[in-house]
């Protein structure tokens, strides 16, 4: 029904657009009582198969909701009863802000992949404090990043700042610095920046919340050197980190089948789906070679099937995220991925 029918009607409105519609209507959807226990049960399996431990936390299935869907936290909890194991809300930053000028968010048809600029356009995460205070039954990470309009040299202080607010809010934080859509902020990746940025958001999250040690991770792009992806493994080992988001978009785009003319019209911006597929299972291999099982893979970039979800789990991913499969899928995507996998743990093909 979804692709016959919705998708089709979704897809006459620009891309920002439908987004906006969908999202309003998971709102409205919650709004109503009951009827998110009625769509959790409908979703979810309850299968122990599907369970995962990890983080200190016990994941219902290992597919997550890649950040940049719910940029507020405000319908992370729709979206865990639609079958996600966790949701990623964000990315939030210090200070609200717009984000970049629109259009900002395009379709590639013909690749089943998306180009967005969006710029982290979000009300603040002062803002979202009460939205994440609510109880809730969906396990959700919150991604941070930086503000645009604060200069480098102050980005610790801006990061410290969200990570203090929504530190004792998140069951984990992840330090955001791989987008292409803040100028600059990718920089961050480099390990001399990356270390005493990381350590003062660990600080800051053990100070807000010292009885319990919130999880942190780190979101790194799929455009790193293979040396450079090596080395940000070897700084999380050193400072303790819990685990490595990999990846984030691309700026990349050989490769595809889309008309250059209508490559060229997307213009810049994170290229995300099938595209990104290839290297980012690449990182992930990389990665768990490095880090053996001392951290917690999260694979995100170009899973669609429950089988491309189970090689990231057997290549090392201890949880897997999507984003524009969702966009492309529909609603009944994250259910059929997380029965999927079950499966394959279930014929007994061990990761």
């Amino acid at each position: 029904m979804y692709r016959a029918l919705i998708r089709p009607l979704l897809y006459l409105l620009p891309p920002e657009a439908a987004h906006q519609f969908a999202f309003g209507c998971l709102r409205l959807l919650a709004a109503i009582p009951g009827a998110l226990s009625l769509v959790r049960r409908a979703f979810h399996s309850g299968d122990e198969a599907s369970h995962v431990r990890a983080l200190g936390l016990d994941f219902p299935n290992p597919i997550g909701l890649a950040a940049g869907f719910d940029k507020d936290a405000i319908g992370y909890e729709a979206l865990g009863a639609m079958g996600f194991g966790f949701v990623e809300v964000g990315t939030l930053t210090g200070q609200p802000q717009p984000g970049n000028p629109t259009p900002r968010l395009f379709r590639l048809p013909k690749d089943r992949a998306l180009v967005n600029r969006m710029g982290f356009n979000n009300r603040g995460s002062a803002d979202a404090i009460a939205r994440l205070q609510r109880p809730h039954r969906t396990i959700v990470g919150v991604n941070i990043g930086k503000t645009k309009v604060v200069p480098e040299e102050q980005a610790i202080g801006d990061y410290v700042a969200s990570a203090k607010r929504l530190g004792p809010l998140a069951d984990y934080v992840v330090v955001n610095v791989s987008s292409p859509n803040t100028p600059g902020l990718r920089s961050l990746q480099a390990t001399e920046k990356l270390r005493p940025l990381l350590g003062a958001v660990r600080e800051a999250l053990n100070e807000v919340s010292p009885a319990r040690r919130v999880p942190l991770l780190v979101k790194i792009a799929p455009d790193l050197a293979d040396e450079d992806v090596d080395a940000i493994a070897e700084l999380a080992l050193d400072i303790g980190l819990n685990g490595i988001i990999a990846t984030n978009t691309t700026i990349r785009r050989d490769g595809l089948a889309s008309d250059a003319a209508e490559v060229e019209r997307c213009g810049a911006g994170g290229l995300s789906g099938p595209p990104v597929h290839d290297r980012s299972l690449e990182v992930l291999k990389r990665l768990r070679t490095k880090v053996g099982d001392q951290l917690v893979l999260i694979s995100v970039g170009g899973i669609e099937t429950a089988e491309q979800a189970w090689e990231r789990i057997q290549a090392g991913a201890t949880l897997v995220q999507v984003y524009t499969a969702f966009i492309y899928e529909g609603p009944l995507l994250p259910s059929r991925l997380a029965k999927g996998v079950a499966a394959q743990q279930t014929m007994g093909i061990a990761p």
